[in-house]
């Protein structure tokens, strides 16, 4: 896993946490038809406490702070869970329109969707939803045209859908496949090895991997892997990830049996990504220790049982990531002297920098991600966010540049240097995901797999505008709406955003938000500062010191949204998940006037401690911290939204999402922040908190309680923003 992701949850999703520490619940939950809504709402008493904490000099109160115990072992802070969700589904099972949008979002949702297929030790894979199973299932095909097989189903492995797949890797030989398992959307893996002709799951369990990889070795007969130790009691959904280790596993082994290969007790916030060259000479260990694409490199010849481990690049300065090798020869995607990357060429017999070699420069669009397959060197390149694929030889000469049908994201592209095709995706807001075959050789592509929703994209338009951010930078945005829309101020509107961590937001399909274009509502989408759609700069531009330009741009994108007449404050919401959780925070409360209603999810909403638990420490890198500098605490505590929270103002209608089990933005954020805004809040709009159980930051969540969470939303939208919804009539 890339360390920039330890955050991000795409689509992938997204989540929120902090703290307690006793709760008395003085109130009865009665219907909402029984409450006067022109009155303030009545919610749970949520005690505080009397801690303040002191930052060079100033003190900053915190009264919330017990709500950041762990829900599985405060009887307190389940207490106030149950009565917080008591009082939000109560409202939501009033709310006009709910049954309907989730009948037609399940509708909408149940359509097949397939995975990018895979060739993998002669054989081919992929997954596959039916339409509405909680979980796709892994099928194997001998070739392209046969009858596809289940490998596995992780419907099997729980009652209600929340264990999940949590990874793949197959050996070379075809003989075996890894797979980590994940549960109540942990981000805890534990693997197994199964064996693929029989279907049989040996006895093999690996445990305590998270932020990890797995790589087959040479002779297919164990793995690379890398995972921490086993938590203390009580800590392992709180307690900080530090001191990862690299390990080697032979099949048919018990853990407590594994080689340790590789650790760095002096660097406890060091991390391993593992990948074994594809001619299983080397095995190579790309070192990080927070979020940020700098890297150091490290090499070991697996050939050669006397071989040590050795540093190919010994500093945290730039990205170097690998991407394949020819010998000696090592190939990276870099921001080595070109801050929109490049494609770097290394040989590790002479690492002087003075013989390295760029072989894709740096061009004008940044590269977002790039693969060596066939005898290809295959970049993606985002131009103003939408995708751009370019295949060059090993020379770094153009071959051809991949043609896609509209403004969209393409995706895939993987395989082995010995694969004559290749597969990809095609997606937008309004065009479902399609699957190409793609040989490599002549670029012709043919359609592989396609999925058919219940509805016609032509019916959709989506379009990309600039606008201008507070400072003057032009932005980009993607907005995406059902023909014939009037331009006059009154259309209800959904703002998503994210913005950090060098992620780009891409258009991607989405069946929520299609229903939410359906029903008549504007979907909006600026790509922000602190994201990567244009390098390094764009997204330093967003981080630390400088992250209130992320949330002026936002809030840039809102104005000009009303200026244009789209829509206006009353009919205008915005969205965003964990690190756009906290954009939806921080814009709430900097700009309360300025939307109709919030859906804050599993967001970091504690700046000043979110570095205290589990993967925050990683975050530094994006965000500072406050204990390193008084320049980055103040900038934080300036737009922390826990902290931003004024008594006696008229916040928007909001519903904060989170999941009693998310391990990577502890619930705790979501907790106090939303106790506080209760606590704050004038007036009668609702302040609810919706907290999932058995769920974690978003991946591997069953799509049962997905379809729930986004119809309780929705149907939250319709009411709070004056939206009459078209909806199709009964079948």
């Amino acid at each position: 896993m890339k360390p920039r992701d330890l955050l991000f949850s795409l689509e992938t999703a997204w989540r929120l946490t902090v703290c307690l520490i006793v709760v008395f619940a003085v109130f009865t939950c009665g219907s909402l038809s029984a409450q006067d809504e022109s009155q303030p709402m009545k919610y749970p008493t949520t005690k505080k406490v009397d801690q303040v904490d002191e930052y060079f000099g100033y003190k900053v109160a915190d009264p919330y702070r017990w709500l950041e115990d762990d829900v599985r072992e405060s009887e307190d802070v389940r207490n106030w869970v149950d009565d917080q969700n008591k009082i939000t589904f109560s409202y939501i099972e009033e709310l006009p329109h709910r049954e309907e949008i989730e009948t037609r979002l399940t509708e909408l949702w149940n359509y097949e969707k397939y995975g990018i297929p895979s060739k993998q030790g002669g054989r081919y894979y992929f997954s596959k939803n039916d339409g509405l199973q909680n979980q796709s299932v892994i099928y194997q095909m001998d070739s392209l045209d046969s009858t596809p097989t289940v490998l596995m189903d992780p419907n099997q492995w729980s009652a209600d859908g929340t264990v999940a797949l949590g990874g793949l890797a197959f050996s070379d030989d075809g003989k075996y496949v890894a797979y980590g398992i994940q549960e109540s959307g942990s981000d805890w893996r534990t693997w197994r090895i199964m064996e693929i002709a029989s279907g049989k799951t040996l006895d093999d369990e690996i445990r305590w991997i998270k932020f990890g990889s797995v790589a087959w070795s040479a002779d297919n007969k164990g793995f690379y892997y890398s995972r921490y130790d086993a938590p203390t009691e009580g800590d392992a959904f709180q307690g900080l990830n530090k001191n990862q280790k690299v390990y080697y596993h032979a099949v048919g082994t018990p853990q407590s049996k594994d080689v340790l290969i590789h650790a760095e007790p002096q660097h406890p916030d060091w991390g391993f990504q593992i990948d074994v060259s594809e001619d299983g000479n080397y095995l190579i260990l790309t070192v990080w220790k927070g979020t940020d694409d700098r890297y150091r490199v490290m090499y070991k010849k697996l050939n050669d049982p006397n071989a040590k481990m050795v540093e190919l690049i010994d500093n945290f300065e730039h990205d170097y990531s690998y991407i394949g090798n020819d010998g000696s020869l090592f190939y990276f995607q870099s921001d080595y002297r070109a801050p929109k990357k490049c494609i770097l060429a290394i040989d590790i017999d002479k690492p002087q920098q003075e013989n390295w070699k760029v072989i894709v420069p740096e061009a004008e669009e940044a590269i977002s991600r790039a693969g060596m397959v066939g005898d290809f060197i295959v970049v993606s390149y985002l131009k103003d966010a939408k995708s751009e694929v370019k295949l060059f030889d090993q020379q770094g000469k153009l071959v051809r540049e991949v043609k896609f049908p509209g403004i969209g994201t393409a995706s895939g592209f993987g395989g082995k240097r010995s694969d004559d095709v290749t597969f990809y995706s095609f997606a937008s807001f309004n065009r479902p995901p399609s699957i190409y075959e793609y040989d490599l050789k002549t670029g012709d592509g043919k359609l592989f797999r396609e999925s058919k929703v219940d509805f016609d994209p032509n019916d959709f338009v989506v379009k990309q505008v600039f606008f201008k951010s507070k400072d003057g930078t032009k932005v980009p945005m993607f907005i995406g709406y059902k023909k014939g829309l009037k331009l006059n101020g009154k259309n209800p509107t959904l703002l998503y955003g994210y913005g950090g961590f060098n992620i780009s937001l891409t258009p991607s399909f989405s069946i929520s938000r299609l229903q939410w274009m359906e029903m008549g509502g504007v979907f909006a989408m600026p790509n922000l500062r602190g994201g990567g759609e244009y390098g390094k700069a764009w997204h330093k531009a967003g981080t630390k010191t400088q992250k209130q330009n992320v949330f002026d741009d936002f809030i840039a994108a809102a104005q000009w949204l009303i200026d244009n007449q789209y829509t206006s404050p009353e009919h205008l919401a915005i969205q965003g998940g964990s690190n756009g959780g906290l954009l939806v925070g921080a814009c709430m409360t900097q700009r309360p006037d300025l939307y109709g209603a919030c859906l804050p999810a599993v967001g970091v909403m504690d700046m000043l401690r979110f570095q205290k638990f589990t993967a925050g420490r990683f975050w530094v890198d994006d965000y500072g911290s406050s204990e390193a500098s008084e320049p980055e605490f103040k900038a934080l505590r300036d737009y922390s939204p826990y902290h931003n929270i004024e008594d006696g103002t008229a916040y928007p209608p909001t519903m904060v999402t989170t999941a009693d089990t998310d391990d990577r933005v502890v619930p705790g954020h979501s907790f106090k922040f939303a106790a506080r805004m209760q606590e704050a809040q004038k007036g009668a709009n609702p302040i609810l908190i919706r907290i999932e159980t058995k769920a974690g930051h978003g991946a591997g969540k069953p799509t049962s309680k997905q379809i729930e969470e986004k119809a309780d939303q929705w149907a939250f939208l319709v009411k709070h923003l004056g939206m009459q919804p078209k909806l199709p009539a009964k079948k």
